[in-house]
């Protein structure tokens, strides 16, 4: 679920490498319509529903990682 979650942060931010350490909102490309297409693709890919409240909370990707790890159980 890891690397998938990668491939689909790399995807949404059109970039080539992502740590889930980083800040999510420290990436040049970082705004609102990137979230709304990463929770698409969380959706589309791991088939979790996560709110746009709730990715306030996650400042990183691992927060994220996390996050969908616990909803997934």
């Amino acid at each position: 679920m890891k690397e998938k979650l990668i491939e689909i942060l790399k995807e949404a931010l059109e970039i080539e490498s992502v740590n889930l350490d980083d800040y999510l909102d420290g990436y040049d490309n970082w705004d609102s319509l990137t979230r709304l297409s990463l929770i698409a693709l969380i959706d589309e890919n791991f088939e979790i529903q996560v709110s746009d409240q709730e990715f306030n909370e996650f400042e990183t990707g691992e927060d994220l990682y996390k996050a969908l790890l616990k909803k997934k159980n």
